[in-house]
């Protein structure tokens, strides 16, 4: 499956648009909690641990809406945004979103 985040694909014709497809992945509050428990793994900023988990989502959001396309029967997906974030739930908990969406599409 192509994945590309501009509208069209070069040197390549689309042939029909199935419409939108998408995909979402949630990190719960519960993970935040171990990140920050492993404070050591940040270096300058950074947190290799919240970086991997952060990854991780973007992959799900992404395979689920590849998914979701191949079902239709594309082959590509154009226009893809992907978007992080933040939800506050009861009790002060927290949740990151990340959702990934585009146009489904035939290219030949």
């Amino acid at each position: 499956m192509l994945i590309t985040t501009t509208s069209v694909v070069e040197g390549r014709r689309i042939t029909y648009y199935y419409g939108l497809v998408s995909g979402e992945a949630i990190l719960g509050a519960n993970i935040f909690k171990d990140f920050f428990a492993s404070i050591r793994d940040i270096v300058g900023g950074r947190s290799a641990a919240y970086e991997k988990e952060l990854r991780k989502a973007k992959e799900i959001a992404l395979s689920e809406m590849s998914e979701q396309a191949r079902q239709l029967g594309a082959n590509a997906i154009i226009g893809v945004d992907l978007d992080y974030e933040s939800v506050q739930m009861g009790s002060g908990g927290g949740m990151l979103m990340v959702s990934a969406t585009g146009t489904a599409v035939r290219i030949e």
